[in-house]
């Protein structure tokens, strides 16, 4: 998409490997006269980290002060464990406020996920340039979706202290699971549904674990790992 848009999209290989957050130095060092957009993705798809909302302010302040816009990507908000907090750049000032752009959507707090509902809160002329390009690249969105998302704003959130229960049960039964295998060590989760486990003495090119799914398929999933680790050592 970065692409499309005639940008170039630079990747930041984060300098903490136990966490996978790009610090301020790393944000600051990045940033040259032809960056316009920094995308921070908090509580994180793949890798379950969350920044603290003094890291978030911290990079936030980078944004401002070099006028780069900052796009957050809110969508696992409400996914945390072991007391980990967010907050969104946004709240920090009127600064800050003016210079974020806001994704956010339903599929994971309220699992629509087969009604692909999501929103953007920005500054109204990116919010006018955003609905130029997507007024002619997807339909607008069904009716009962948007009665839905409604509901789900504004409805119970009930459901959400049970789902967190079940999904910090599996999170630590995987998370201690991939790392009595040999060769994979994991750092656990603080938000999301994913495990980002470092496995580069297996062999394997890539995987990532969500645990999203029943706790028997994550058992045969984390068998078939296991079985697999076990046989390269033979």
């Amino acid at each position: 998409m970065v692409k499309l848009a005639g940008a170039k999209p630079v990747i930041l290989e984060t300098s903490d490997k136990t966490e996978f957050k790009v610090t301020p130095e790393q944000l600051r060092a990045a940033i040259t006269p032809r960056t316009r957009l920094f995308v921070l993705n908090s509580p994180s798809n793949p890798t379950g980290s969350v920044y603290t909302p003094d890291e978030i302010k911290s990079l936030g302040d980078i944004c401002v002060e070099k006028g780069v816009l900052i796009m957050s990507d809110e969508i696992y908000e409400h996914l945390l464990y072991d007391g980990a907090t967010v907050k969104s750049v946004a709240s920090f000032s009127q600064a800050h406020y003016d210079h974020t752009i806001i994704v956010h959507g339903f599929a994971k707090a309220w699992s629509m996920t087969g009604w692909r509902l999501g929103w953007c809160a920005a500054p109204e002329p990116i919010a006018k340039a955003i609905d130029a390009v997507q007024s002619h690249s997807t339909s607008n969105p069904t009716s009962f979706a948007q009665k839905g998302a409604v509901a789900a704003l504004n409805g119970s959130q009930e459901h959400l202290p049970k789902w967190l229960a079940e999904f910090a049960k599996r999170r630590t039964f995987a998370w201690q699971k991939l790392n009595s295998i040999p060769g994979i060590t994991c750092v656990n989760a603080k938000g999301a549904f994913y495990l980002f486990p470092n496995i580069s003495k297996t062999g394997l090119k890539s995987f990532r674990l969500s645990y999203a799914t029943s706790m028997a398929n994550i058992e045969k999933g984390l068998a078939r790992i296991e079985n697999f680790c076990k046989n390269l050592k033979k």
